[in-house]
C-alpha cells in the first residue's frame, strides 16, 4: 500500500488547526511559565551565581528550560490528540478509512512536533528579552529539537493510546517527566554534583537530552553530542517499534 500523502495531510492540518484554536493555553501558558523561570533563576539570581563552563549563569540554564517545556507539552500534545478520538469514539472511523500506519503517524506527530517547533521559537525569542545568550551550532540545534520533539510526540501518542482516563493522561508528564528533567543538570551541571550522585544522574535519561541540546547552544556539556543523539535516536526508533506493534494488534484501538 503507497503513502496516501493527502491523507497525512488532512490529519495534519485537522491536529495543527485544533492547537491555533487553544493557542492561548497551548502557547502562553507555557511561555509565561517558562519566562518567569528565565525571569527569577537567569536575570534576578544569575547575577549572583558563578559561570559554569564559562558560561553566564542565565545562559547556562536556557536549554535546560527549553528542555523542560519541550518535553511535557510535546507530550502532553501528542497523547490528547490521539486520546480524544478513542474517548468520543472516532478512533472507529479512522480505522476503518484507507489510511494507514505511516499517514497517521505523519499526521498526529507531525503535528505534535510542529507546535513543538513553534513553542520552541517563542520561548527563545522571549528568552533573549532577559538574557544575553548565543546558539554556537544553529543547524545541530534545530536536527536536535526537533529529533526531541519527534521522539517524544511518538511517546506522547503512545500514552494516549495506552491511558484510559484524562487523570493517566497527565501521570507521565507530571509526575515523571518533569522531575527527571529538573534533576537532569536544567539548573546546574551534573559534573558539580559530588560522588556517588554525579554517577547516579547519569541513569537519568534526561540528562542526556538536556546536556546534547546545551552543547548545541555552548560547544560544551556533561555528555558527549554524538552520546545524546544517539540516545534520542534509539528511544525513537523504540518508540516507532512499539506503534507499529500496537496497530498490528490493535491494542487499546480496537477495545
Amino acid at each position: 500500500m503507497s503513502f496516501n500523502a493527502r491523507s497525512a495531510w488532512s490529519i495534519y492540518h485537522r491536529e495543527l488547526w485544533r492547537f491555533l484554536r487553544t493557542a492561548f493555553q497551548s502557547v502562553l501558558a507555557p511561555v509565561l511559565t517558562t519566562a518567569l523561570y528565565i525571569l527569577v533563576f537567569g536575570s534576578a539570581i544569575g547575577d549572583r551565581m558563578p559561570e559554569i563552563n564559562a558560561v553566564d549563569y542565565g545562559a547556562f540554564i536556557i536549554p535546560g528550560l527549553l528542555m523542560l517545556t519541550l518535553l511535557g507539552e510535546t507530550t502532553s500534545n501528542s497523547s490528547f490528540g490521539i486520546y480524544m478520538p478513542r474517548f468520543t469514539g472516532t478512533i472507529y472511523e479512522l480505522l476503518s478509512a484507507p489510511v494507514g500506519v505511516a499517514e497517521t503517524l505523519v499526521g498526529f506527530v507531525g503535528a505534535a512536533a510542529t507546535k513543538s517547533l513553534i513553542l520552541a521559537a517563542i520561548i527563545l525569542l522571549t528568552a533573549r528579552i532577559f538574557i544575553d545568550y548565543s546558539i554556537a551550532h544553529p543547524f545541530l540545534a534545530f536536527i536536535f529539537i526537533l529529533l526531541v520533539a519527534a521522539a517524544f510526540s511518538l511517546f506522547g501518542f503512545i500514552l494516549g493510546i495506552w491511558a484510559d482516563s484524562f487523570e493517566k493522561l497527565g501521570i507521565i508528564p507530571m509526575l515523571i517527566l518533569t522531575p527527571l528533567t529538573f534533576l537532569g543538570g536544567t539548573f546546574y551541571s551534573i559534573a558539580d554534583l559530588p560522588e556517588p550522585w554525579n554517577s547516579v544522574a547519569l541513569l537519568n535519561p534526561i540528562v542526556y537530552l538536556v546536556s546534547g541540546l546545551r552543547w548545541t547552544f555552548y560547544g560544551s556539556a556533561d555528555v558527549s553530542i554524538w552520546v545524546s543523539l544517539g540516545i534520542t535516536l534509539a528511544f525513537l526508533i523504540l518508540c516507532v517499534a512499539v506503534i507499529g506493534y500496537i496497530f498490528k494488534t490493535g491494542w487499546r484501538l480496537r477495545d
